[in-house]
């Protein structure tokens, strides 16, 4: 049994159904785009880390740490902060 467009999006309508097909396609788009530049943070970061342990420094700066906490709290409110500690983690690992 195949599934119609208005079952699939939860629409009650074939218009808001197309309308909600379109978003989700747009939403993926971006969430691909969002991996990619997580990925690419990733990669910078490693070289931050790199360049302060070969200086003698240590791996994990807190101090920046707790900009980039601020700057998404800042501008995304309490779950902002929630995922800045995600990428920080994904970037430098648990401390």
């Amino acid at each position: 049994m195949t599934t119609t467009a208005t079952e699939k999006t939860g629409a009650h309508t074939a218009e808001a159904a197309g309308v909600i097909t379109g978003a989700r396609e747009r939403i993926d788009a971006l969430d691909d785009r969002i991996i990619g530049l997580i990925q690419e943070r990733m990669a910078v970061s490693a070289v931050v880390q790199e360049a302060r342990i070969t200086s003698g420094g240590r791996r994990v700066n807190l101090s920046r740490e707790m900009e980039i906490l601020n700057h998404y709290s800042e501008a995304l409110g309490k779950p902002g902060t929630a995922l800045a500690m995600t990428l920080l983690e994904l970037c430098r690992g648990r401390i």
